[in-house]
């Protein structure tokens, strides 16, 4: 049972509700009226603000304006999904940026505005947290959070777009920032990141009644996901002696059952690093009307699992269907094909219908997602739009992503191979499959993708190989034309960032597109 975040549009805010163990939504407090100075002034409403703050980590799926879940915009350009959906015109952006042909009206221009207020909200915590209201200890917290919020917000900038506007006070008229080159930012994001980290302030794994914060644990695993992504050697130590922070951490270990991950059983269990909450329960998200038009804002589920279903579903596996399956992200047969018959993961990673009648949507496979594949007890207790309230958590770092960071880091590092070795054994042997006598850098990435297929690192996975030795799987060599005359064009460097959206071009003149 889960209890979730109630945000309004603007300046109001939430209470806290970030647990995973109750239903119930606490009620929204806005600001009476005195002046900020005045308002932030307790612990009560600094943590209002940084609920905001949180709530723009469940808005990309649909805010509104367009679909940008994030694990279909890295899965769609990676090499184990094709698009789908009704046609190549259906969420058009997709199928260019699938076929690295992307421009400014065929982005993903929604992820900018929805960060971008993660970030002014982040900022907003961080001020009103320095006017020194509140119990210290709390007060503190909120701080570091809201810091290591923001840094996240901006490490999904620095993925997909590379050059963005970089600001760390929020801005004034015209409401414009520098547009800073991908290694500027992030050699202010990595300092930034260190301080948050040596502070110590946030615990390594929170009570299980303030799930969904972001903790120390997160914060290293962040630090080895952008250091790994940018190739910086020079921070390879220090990323491993994070990973091996949490490996040598009692809260931290594998889940024994790879399906029981998924499950909502799964949510928060001893694997689990960092998480966004979804919740069916009383969920308030709901479509946008001209009464209500930032209902998709709500406070609520996902509607990742309609969007990446079969539709017309006669029913059946657990799922009642019907015409709420929009045919998005069907998985390739090769991407099945690539498991052995004894890999516990497969038929979890994997949703074969191959043996269902339903209605074939653009380059339908009959297998599809299976992680967050949708089931009707995942949606049931929600009273407004179902299809948009299911509860799958986004998982985001997982402690198998831990020991696979730190077998890589040994590698690069020179440190010992057996140790290494060992690491990747631990997630082969939960997935049922034997023990490698040794392991490569090839080895660690063929692991990676058996184990986080369809959670949207095998893209990043691929452009970062580009510059690792002995990294055979790399983009150039893998995101290239396919013999169904689906994707026609090959990944090249400049593909690494997509563009920038034409109508952040035009509000702001001074932007200097990517060349794409």
């Amino acid at each position: 049972m889960k209890k979730y975040i109630s945000i309004i549009a603007g300046i109001s805010v939430a209470a806290l509700a970030f647990t995973s163990c109750s239903d119930d939504f606490l009620e929204v407090t806005n600001p009476t009226g005195e002046p900020l100075e005045e308002y932030y002034n307790n612990d009560q409403h600094l943590n209002e603000a940084l609920t905001s703050a949180y709530a723009p980590l469940h808005w990309p799926d649909w805010d509104g304006v367009a679909y940008n879940d994030l694990t279909i915009d890295a899965e769609i350009m990676g090499d184990d999904f094709w698009v789908g959906g009704s046609s190549i015109s259906d969420n058009q952006h997709w199928h260019k940026l699938f076929n690295f042909e992307g421009d400014g009206n065929n982005t993903l221009s929604t992820l900018w505005g929805d960060f971008y207020s993660g970030i002014k909200r982040c900022n907003d915590v961080i001020k009103y947290c320095s006017w020194g209201g509140g119990t210290e200890s709390n007060r503190k917290s909120f701080e570091m959070q809201a810091r290591l919020l923001r840094v996240y917000y901006y490490n999904i900038l620095w993925h997909y777009y590379g050059n963005v506007p970089f600001y760390l006070e929020n801005l004034s008229e015209p409401y414009t920032a520098p547009q800073l080159k991908t290694d500027e930012i992030y050699n202010l994001l990595l300092p930034e990141l260190e301080e948050i980290i040596d502070s110590g302030i946030l615990p390594m794994r929170w009570k299980a009644a303030e799930s969904g914060r972001v903790s120390q644990a997160m914060a290293y695993m962040l630090y080895a996901e952008m250091v790994m992504y940018q190739n910086d050697s020079a921070r390879f130590p220090k990323a491993l002696n994070y990973m091996k922070q949490i490996i040598g951490d009692a809260d931290y270990s594998l889940n024994p059952d790879f399906a029981n991950l998924w499950a909502e059983a799964g949510e928060w269990c001893a694997e689990s690093i960092f998480e966004i909450n979804y919740d069916d329960d009383n969920g308030q998200r709901d479509w946008a009307s001209t009464a209500n038009p930032t209902a998709p804002l709500n406070a609520g589920g996902t509607v990742f699992p309609t969007l990446c279903s079969p539709n017309t579903w006669p029913g059946g596996e657990g799922w009642d269907g019907g015409n709420d399956g929009w045919g998005f992200l069907p998985m390739r047969v090769e991407t099945y094909n690539m498991y052995a018959d004894n890999d516990k993961r497969r038929d979890v990673t994997c949703w074969d219908v191959r043996g269902y009648t339903y209605t074939e949507r653009y380059q339908d496979t009959h297998i599809w997602h299976g992680k967050y594949r949708p089931q009707s007890a995942n949606n049931q207790d929600c009273p407004t739009s179902k299809n948009l309230n299911y509860n799958n958590n986004k998982r985001i770092y997982r402690y198998a992503e831990t020991l696979l960071n730190a077998a890589e880091l040994l590698l690069q590092t020179g440190g010992s191979a057996g140790e290494a070795l060992g690491y990747v054994n631990e997630v082969r042997a939960r997935a049922g499959l034997d023990n490698l006598a040794s392991v490569s850098i090839d080895d660690i990435y063929t692991e990676r993708h058996l184990e986080f297929c369809g959670e949207g690192k095998r893209y990043f996975d691929l452009v970062r190989a580009e510059g690792i030795s002995g990294a055979t799987q790399k983009a150039s060599t893998v995101l290239v034309p396919d013999s169904y005359g689906y994707r026609t064009h090959t990944w090249s460097p400049s593909k690494k960032h997509i563009p920038l959206s034409q109508s952040e071009l035009d509000a702001d003149p001074s932007l200097v597109q990517n060349n794409y």
